[in-house]
């Protein structure tokens, strides 16, 4: 039975003392074993399954309250990857809790080796607001699947969709072993105030050096998930028409660049701008009409706060005359068009932060390696990406450029493949996710070595003398004269 000092932690007033008592009662039911077991673990990932199934509808709309974001994306980008992370995961469980079998060394001989993977104990998921269902539930379904106890605090900033979770997830999951708290920051600093056996953080790399600082106060663990200026380097040998279908998408049909994997900036050719240019205008009218502010294809910026951090980028003297489409602003419906920008200077606001919203600058240089050059210039992003059709460019972009993922001739479809890793290298974040790297990423890997009492090698004990470090000597190094010997116990004593 549930005690009812952990149900009231999660939820008014929720401070140090009542995360202490929601974390004391995690930390009980992973010390019970149940949530090692192959049956809880599936248990739980077929609840959220049913979950997903039977509230789509709520999730919509919670989806649609915080964002306006529109049905199809909420499917396409939410709801259908964490039902697919969910099945993937059940799917492929019980191979990944197997322990795998490793060689062994002459120097171990007789012996047997394999890693282990355990569960690191009670873990911590801090999500984000631009895909609040998404970036909630997929870290939580990987913390289960690696059979961790878990809390979920899910971002104040989209408060519809923390609501729903906290009402809906004890319904289908272990509530002993699946907590959500709601809150903002003094919720999120009671949490990170305690010892937790891993945190996992999604958002930006303020709030994440704050997560490093407080974690490291227990040597605890962290993922983070940050973001970066993700680059587009179009080459002029590509089909423009495509491109700046898939390019448009990856940006504007991304929660309206609300996402850590949009398009920052275009990188171009000086003479291959106009082209590029005049195709995006074309790509984007066809999308969301000739009054993009009217589209319901379209998300709206998260809040009023968003809003003018994005329209001050706009406001910024330097960037004045650079907009060659779009820039319309509704502040009222915190409605702002696609906007592209040409040539804006290198030192202006919109080019030194991440942007997360629908302007995208375009920078053009006179040479596809001076592209390159700037890329290489700036912290490592997230994702990179290039079009092209030379073979040659699309190998030195691979080797060259360092970038948590990269996609050739394409954005963002990366992050929906299983079998790869999602996540950022330097300032774009630490540790991997998604499919198996999730399950590791919730796991430590127990190294196991097994021995008979056999195969004694008198040669390992003291009293040391000069042939038995011969033969030590002979053993590290590989030699089958030296293993002999050492199987026959010689020397002997």
């Amino acid at each position: 039975m549930e005690n009812p000092a952990e149900e009231e932690a999660v939820g008014v007033g929720f401070d140090g003392a009542r995360a202490a008592v929601l974390v004391a009662g995690l930390r009980r039911g992973f010390a019970s074993g149940r949530t090692r077991s192959y049956e809880w673990r599936a248990a739980q990932l077929k609840g959220i399954v049913r979950m997903i199934d039977d509230k789509e509808a709520e999730i919509m709309a919670a989806l649609h309250d915080d964002l306006a974001k529109p049905h199809m994306e909420s499917y396409l980008h939410e709801i259908s990857l964490a039902k697919a992370a969910c099945t993937f995961a059940l799917k492929e469980m019980k191979r990944w809790m197997k322990p795998e079998k490793v060689p062994t060394s002459i120097t171990t001989f007789p012996s047997s080796a394999e890693i282990v993977s355990e569960p690191v104990g009670v873990v911590l998921v801090i999500s984000a607001w631009n895909y609040p269902f998404l970036l909630s539930i997929d870290p939580v379904i990987g913390a289960i699947a690696a059979g961790n106890a878990v809390a979920l605090k899910p971002s104040e900033v989209a408060p519809a969709t923390s609501s729903l979770f906290a009402t809906i997830l004890p319904k289908y999951t272990d509530n002993s072993c699946v907590k959500v708290v709601e809150g903002s920051i003094p919720e999120t600093t009671a949490l990170l105030e305690q010892k937790w056996d891993k945190i996992f953080y999604t958002g930006n790399g303020k709030v994440g050096r704050i997560v490093m600082t407080a974690a490291a106060k227990h040597l605890t663990p962290v993922a983070l998930e940050l973001g970066g200026k993700c680059p587009v380097l179009v080459d002029s040998n590509v089909n423009v028409k495509v491109a700046t279908k898939r390019i448009a998408v990856g940006k504007w049909g991304c929660n309206n660049g609300q996402a850590c994997v949009a398009p920052d900036y275009i990188l171009t050719t000086k003479s291959f701008a106009p082209t590029l240019v005049d195709a995006m205008k074309k790509t984007l009218e066809k999308f969301y009409g000739k009054d993009p502010l009217e589209s319901p294809d379209l998300s709206r910026i998260v809040n009023a706060k968003h809003f003018r951090r994005l329209t001050s980028l706009l406001d910024d003297e330097k960037v004045s005359g650079t907009i060659v489409y779009g820039g319309q602003q509704d502040e009222k419906h915190l409605k702002i068009a696609p906007t592209l920008l040409l040539d804006v200077p290198h030192d202006s606001l919109i080019m030194k932060e991440e942007i997360f919203g629908p302007l995208l600058p375009i920078i053009t240089f006179n040479e596809v390696e001076d592209c390159l050059d700037f890329i290489n210039s700036k912290a490592k992003p997230l994702a990179a990406y290039l079009f092209t059709k030379d073979k040659r460019l699309e190998e030195r972009f691979v080797k060259t450029v360092s970038a948590g993922g990269m996609l050739i001739n394409d954005t963002a479809l990366h992050l929906a493949n299983p079998h790869l890793p999602f996540g950022g290298v330097g300032e774009s974040g630490i540790g991997a996710y998604h499919g198996k790297f999730s399950f590791d990423s919730f796991s430590h890997k127990k190294a196991v070595l097994s021995r008979g009492f056999g195969g004694e090698a008198p040669a390992r004990y003291p009293p040391y003398t000069p042939q038995k470090q011969k033969i030590l000597r002979g053993l590290i190094n590989g030699s089958i004269i030296a293993l002999l010997l050492a199987i026959l116990g010689w020397p002997r004593g």
